[in-house]
């Protein structure tokens, strides 16, 4: 049975979070803003964050002068003109190369989401003219939800779910759309097999991927840019559990994977 639905959603982006560096604590910048702002987390609530201030929390901040490209990497950087060092941080990273042509690197990232480049990113790193650095993304983001998840609920004596979330490419279609890449305290996959549709059929085939549509709705606030958003709070979904599940129940098995 669906129990996510809700007449009413809302969403609120957080206003006022710094630039995070390594070793600051999410969860205590976030609860400044929320108190700047004269908000509170309610029971229920499922809080959105962009991987980008996880991965710098964690340190996951490469300079590339550091990285000597392998014979595989000099070989995919040859057919992908892509810098070696950065498509050796790819193949680190990675548990399997899918796809790849001129200008593109698709590949199995470590936690199983399919993705272009791993996931690492140039953008949003701060500039530095004599230094060349990219952003990894957590070694772990289920554990990295988990963790902010139980800092927040400390802090704040309420219930919540976390996702870390991130904007990806998707097959058959143009356009990136955030996805949960972490999840923690909510139910991420939804099987609504045998439920009855409005004409008391059951559902034979129905599961919904409740996290990632929730952190689709999260990056329509969150932006692409300079926005500066990080996180989003999102009340009105009857989706936090005990029975919480991982971000990677929504990876499909790759022996099901008919594309690959």
């Amino acid at each position: 049975m669906n129990t996510n639905a809700a007449a009413q959603l809302e969403l609120t982006a957080l206003r006022g979070i710094p630039l995070i560096k390594e070793g600051d604590s999410i969860a205590a910048a976030i609860s400044e803003s929320l108190r700047q702002d004269n908000l509170a987390l309610k029971a229920g609530d499922v809080l959105v964050v962009a991987q980008k201030i996880v991965s710098k929390a964690e340190g996951r901040i490469v300079d590339l002068a550091d990285v000597s490209p392998s014979e595989d990497a000099i070989k995919f950087a040859q057919l992908t003109s892509k810098d070696p060092r950065l498509v050796e941080l790819i193949l680190a990273e990675s548990t399997e190369v899918i796809r790849h042509r001129p200008g593109v690197l698709i590949v199995s990232h470590r936690s199983g989401v399919v993705m272009a480049n791993a996931g690492i990113d140039r953008s949003n790193v701060s500039a530095d003219s004599t230094r060349e650095r990219v952003l990894l993304l957590p070694k772990d983001s289920d554990l990295s939800a988990a963790g902010l998840r139980a800092d927040l609920e400390s802090l704040h004596a309420v219930r919540l779910g976390v996702i870390v979330c991130d904007s990806v490419g998707r097959a058959w279609r143009n356009g990136t759309c955030g996805l949960a890449l972490g999840a923690s305290g909510l139910r991420s996959l939804d099987d609504l097999r045998g439920a009855e549709d409005l004409f008391g059929r059951p559902l034979q085939v129905s599961t919904v991927g409740t996290a990632d549509q929730i952190a689709a709705a999260a990056q329509l606030l969150m932006g692409e840019a300079d926005e500066g958003l990080p996180a989003v709070v999102v009340r009105g979904l009857d989706v936090v559990s005990d029975e919480s599940q991982p971000a990677t129940s929504l990876v499909r098995d790759p022996a099901a994977d008919l594309f690959r």
